[in-house]
């Protein structure tokens, strides 16, 4: 083939598409006669006849069909890689609608993205705080932040920051109490109980779910916090809620060996072939910006 490779190859398409001439013409812009020379040059390029050719239509030789297929992928393609690159200069723009759980979206998702926002002044953001997990695709949402374990294997995640569970109490629980040194001694202590009385913790190896009781229970991880700081009872709580207490001593560490292996905090979004620049640019800001949080350096 001749020095440019595309030569022609456009026209092919556009007349394999449309069956005729004219009508390809008129999609590119151009002449049928100019049409007729490159499809004319690329059969020469190739030595095979791509096309048989009427007065009223036409239609594509066994080559044709195969030449075709390939040329529509390459097509595609080269859309692709155009976009690809056009993404990377484009500034975020537009309505950009996530979704995070209640308290870690106030704490620290929030204010990156109000932050993310005076960067770009044409960007818009819609947050919805939930401690449910709200469908993306079916609720037309561009993002989700999620923590712990993932679910659903229909989206593309990201991970933003590590997040590791830990069970604690007290010190002064633990003077009245006692300290628990097995899994099985976990039934005779008060349990804070927050969103679910379901606790994850492992053995030799393999995570598993606990059942757990107490006489104190409210859907919120900053009230758990403030219960187990009072000395109400033990409780298992993310790193960021207690790691600043661990450090000052008012919170001790319990039966370590037995905490689950480190989960994670996830940014989620429908799968598809190009990230927007707006879903891109903010993941990697929100990245970058959890990773400079104190309660990460620690």
């Amino acid at each position: 083939m001749s020095e440019n490779r595309w030569e022609g190859i456009d026209e092919f398409v556009a007349v394999a598409e449309c069956s005729q001439f004219t009508a390809a013409a008129e999609r590119l812009g151009v002449s049928s006669s100019h049409i007729s020379r490159q499809i004319v040059r690329l059969e020469e390029r190739l030595q095979t006849r791509l096309l048989y050719r009427s007065t009223r239509r036409v239609t594509l030789t066994e080559a044709g069909q195969t030449f075709l297929q390939h040329c529509q992928r390459l097509q595609d393609g080269r859309e692709e890689a155009l976009r690809a690159v056009g993404d990377l200069t484009s500034e975020p723009k537009g309505m950009l609608r996530m979704t995070c759980a209640v308290a870690y979206g106030e704490r620290f998702i929030v204010p990156l993205v109000t932050r993310f926002m005076g960067m770009y002044p044409q960007l818009r953001v819609d947050i919805e705080l939930s401690n449910r997990p709200l469908d993306l695709v079916h609720e037309g949402l561009d993002l989700a932040i999620r923590l712990g374990r993932l679910q659903d294997s229909r989206l593309v995640a990201t991970r933003l920051a590590p997040r590791r569970m830990y069970l604690c109490a007290s010190p002064s629980y633990l003077e009245r109490y006692g300290r628990p040194h097995s899994l099985s001694e976990l039934s005779r202590h008060n349990c804070l109980i927050g969103s679910s009385d379901i606790w994850q913790l492992e053995q030799n190896g393999r995570e598993f779910s606990q059942r757990v009781q107490g006489n104190w229970r409210c859907n919120s991880g900053q009230a758990v916090l403030d219960a187990a700081l009072q000395g109400v009872g033990l409780c298992q709580l993310p790193d960021y809620y207690v790691l600043e207490y661990l450090k000052n001593g008012e919170l001790i560490s319990l039966l370590e060996a037995h905490q689950p292996p480190n989960t994670a905090v996830w940014a989620l979004y429908p799968q598809q072939r190009h990230l927007s620049p707006k879903v891109r640019k903010l993941v990697d800001y929100l990245k970058e910006g959890l990773a400079e949080r104190a309660e990460y350096r620690v």
